[in-house]
């Protein structure tokens, strides 16, 4: 089972479960109707979101709620923000030429 951030979120799954959980805690039931997977499927999912610490779950009664937990979603926006810098700048220098061509 991959703990790895960037491991994880290779899965389009977790991906769709991780963008879910943003509005707010949802039934592993809840989570389930959002796919075409069985609830164990989904279910294997949310464990591995779980030992990454993405996810957060938490029992009311018979049902279990999962609560997203954004702090190890820092690591990959930190290890994004250089790409990030380097596209801007790419950017802003094609509009440059752009710019020039267009007064030529």
């Amino acid at each position: 089972m991959p703990t790895d951030v960037f491991g994880v979120l290779a899965s389009p799954v977790r991906r769709k479960l991780l963008e879910t959980l943003r509005d707010g805690p949802r039934s592993t039931g809840e989570l389930a109707g959002l796919f075409d997977l069985g609830r164990p499927a989904v279910s294997e999912h949310l464990a591995v979101l779980r030992a990454a610490g993405l996810v957060r779950e938490e029992p009311r009664g018979r049902h279990r709620y999962h609560h997203l937990e954004p702090a190890r979603l820092a690591e990959v926006g930190e290890w994004l923000h250089p790409f990030a810098r380097y596209w801007e700048q790419r950017l802003d220098a094609l509009s440059d030429l752009l710019d020039e061509e267009a007064e030529t």
